[in-house]
């Protein structure tokens, strides 16, 4: 048995002994990877941050971080929301609110959708927050331009409304006394989705530093509501979720009803390689028996904004009635899709499963391998080149494919076809290390088999110290 294989196995023991995670795919041969196909998925399920993900008629809804416009994916299944295409739903002409938009946030009343978000002119210290309302009972809008919310004349943003005793509020992130902080909680009354009345009341909450309280999203449990934030600012490797919560009847607008839950409920996990989890909404699964929170986080613990993904993942309740969210799994391991999620013919590819036939990677030309990288490739492992011409083929049987692999300073650009037809330049210059990005994505391709081609280009980003091509993870759609 080759070291690899004996690896896919002793993955596949974690599997039977560890809910909802695997940091392997089912191996070819196995005669359960039918059904695999169809009920699991990978991480990240979006290239951005900040998400809001819904569950609604049939379909999942994600709104992420874009900076000038409002952006929404849809997919019947979660297994391919990577795969669906961004739609813009919103562009402001208004300078003073059109850019740096921030965390979109869904809210269902009635017949209407709204969307809350935060946004500037340019100059971070004007941010405010805002409503689109949409013209019809769909998410996806359209939508129109609503109001300013809960203006009190200073920093403010990710705001969205909580709902206890039959109340609606809205709670939000400020600075603590003017502006210049340090950021704090607030939560005032609403009348209705775009309007909140009278005062606001700053809630202390605790985060295991000085800095941001963030993000305030509610959950709901037998009547309590739990009110998860973020602290620690999004680009440390130690964002985080906190938590208070205030028991049925007790007023959300009295301070001292808020009950501080101690130390962080979602943290960092190094072994998997996730850093910085926060910034999250909750939603059901299809059927409603199971809770999933959506959260970002990085696959590197470089102080950086950039590279967040969306990431999804199940989490349970303890005895006393908190959640329990457990820790934050691999961008790469495999989960079972949520319960009533109809599910999609999705396969992943190691860049180990080599050969020449159906679902294996053929290389020509000098490539290395190794598990260097760690927990930020795909089954901790993968294959570089940076030898020019030196190619990567993939034959697969599905619509689309992607590639997720390492960006680092001494990546260069890849040339990537289908079918033999014309190339597209892929740079993976990265000037932090960082690993499962989503590098390319395949336009839509009819039913059947297809052959991907990789080619190591010796071109390089003039920032770049090298001309490596990185192959690690390959996830292919509409599998037949």
């Amino acid at each position: 048995m080759s070291r690899f294989r004996r690896m896919a196995v002793a993955v596949a023991v974690l599997i039977a002994a560890t809910p909802f995670t695997s940091s392997a795919a089912v191996p070819p041969e196995d005669p359960v990877r039918a059904a695999a196909v169809v009920n699991t998925f990978r991480n990240p399920v979006n290239p951005s941050a900040d998400p809001s993900v819904i569950f609604h008629e049939g379909t999942y809804y994600a709104a992420t971080t874009r900076g000038d416009r409002i952006s929404i994916w849809r997919s019947p299944s979660i297994a391919t929301l990577l795969a669906a295409p961004e739609e813009v739903v919103w562009r402001d002409s208004d300078a003073t609110r059109n850019t740096q938009m921030w965390a979109p946030a869904f809210r269902h009343v009635g017949d209407r959708w709204y969307i809350y978000y935060t946004a500037s002119d340019g100059v971070d210290s004007n941010h405010r927050m805002y409503v689109l309302e949409s013209a019809g009972n769909s998410p996806m809008g359209p939508y129109s331009f609503k109001a300013k919310i809960a203006d009190f004349g200073e920093y403010a943003i990710d705001g969205e409304p909580i709902t206890h005793n039959g109340q609606d509020y809205f709670v939000w992130t400020g600075p603590g006394r003017g502006q210049g902080g340090p950021a704090q909680l607030y939560i005032a009354r609403m009348t209705n989705p775009w309007t909140t009345t009278g005062g606001r009341v700053a809630i202390p909450a605790d985060g295991g530093c000085t800095e941001v309280r963030e993000g305030p999203t509610p959950l709901y449990r037998n009547g309590r509501t739990f009110l998860t934030y973020s602290t620690c600012d999004t680009g440390k490797p130690d964002y985080q979720l906190w938590m208070k919560s205030i028991a049925n009847g007790a007023d959300p607008m009295v301070a001292g009803n808020w009950v501080q839950h101690a130390g962080p409920v979602f943290s960092r996990n190094d072994a998997t390689g996730v850093w910085g989890p926060g910034h999250h909404s909750f939603f059901r699964s299809p059927d409603g028996s199971e809770d999933w929170i959506a959260y970002h986080g990085k696959n590197t613990s470089t102080n950086t904004y950039s590279y967040r993904t969306t990431r999804v993942q199940r989490f349970t309740w303890n005895a006393d009635g908190t959640p329990n969210f457990g820790r934050p799994l691999a961008a790469g391991a495999t989960q079972t899709l949520p319960s009533g999620d109809p599910g999609a013919a999705t396969r992943a590819i190691n860049d180990f499963d080599t050969g020449t036939g159906l679902w294996q990677v053929q290389y020509a030309g000098s490539w290395q391998s190794g598990s260097g990288c760690g927990v930020q490739c795909f089954w901790g492992n993968d294959h570089w080149s940076g030898a020019t011409n030196a190619t990567a083929t993939i034959r697969f049987n599905g619509t689309q494919i992607a590639l997720l692999s390492v960006r680092d300073r001494g990546n260069g650009i890849a040339a990537v076809s289908i079918d033999g037809g014309p190339e597209q330049r892929v740079d993976l210059y990265s000037d932090i290390r960082v690993g499962e990005q989503l590098n390319y994505l395949s336009p839509v391709l009819p039913p059947g088999e297809h052959t991907l081609r990789v080619r190591v280009t010796g071109e390089r980003n003039p920032a770049s110290t090298g001309s490596v091509v990185s192959m690690d993870r390959i996830e292919v759609y509409g599998v037949g």
